[in-house]
């Protein structure tokens, strides 16, 4: 035989291996695509679950907190309830009195409970007569001449009582500074 006609014989059995070959490749890349294309899905579903847990979490957490102002400002009404009832039995005795005493222990007392029960919350009274200004508890209303340069720069004066809630100021005191 001829060198041609056994190279023709070879080329066709040739061609059957390599397409075996790329079947076999295709399969293999089919498969991992396949492969690829369950990942991804299973890969959206944990997201879409992830999300819908997110939101699951942000709603709860958002009427968690709103329950929990809620309750704070019942809390705080509840506190306030034995002073209103010193209110009203303040103006039952202020109607039935003319003595001007009366009216000044009544308001004494009303004023005492209410700040007892706004200190055990965590306000405190801003101390400024006396004091040097400071810009930190303090807002300015108005210079004052003064004689004595002891009292320059220094609070002579309260127009509005300043409060702190814990380390927080809450009001600024309105003071009258010296100058």
């Amino acid at each position: 035989m001829s060198d041609k006609k056994k190279k023709q014989e070879q080329e066709p059995a040739q061609e059957a291996v390599d397409v075996e070959a790329l079947q076999a490749k295709v399969a293999e890349l089919e498969s991992a695509v396949k492969a690829a294309e369950e990942k991804v899905a299973e890969s959206k579903n944990d997201y879409l679950r992830l999300m819908a847990e997110f939101d699951t979490f942000r709603r709860r957490t958002a009427e968690e907190k709103l329950s929990l102002v809620s309750s704070a400002a019942s809390d705080t009404v509840k506190g306030l309830l034995p002073v209103l009832d010193d209110c009203e039995i303040a103006l039952t005795h202020l109607k039935d009195s003319t003595d001007s005493s009366a009216a000044k222990e009544g308001t004494e007392l009303i004023y005492n409970k209410l700040m007892a029960y706004l200190k055990g919350k965590g306000l405190s009274v801003i101390e400024a007569k006396g004091k040097d200004f400071d810009t930190d508890f303090h807002e300015a209303v108005t210079q004052f001449p003064v004689q004595d340069e002891a009292q320059k720069g220094k609070v002579i004066d309260v127009a509005q009582t300043g409060y702190m809630f814990g380390d927080k100021v809450l009001r600024y005191a309105k003071v009258i500074v010296g100058a």
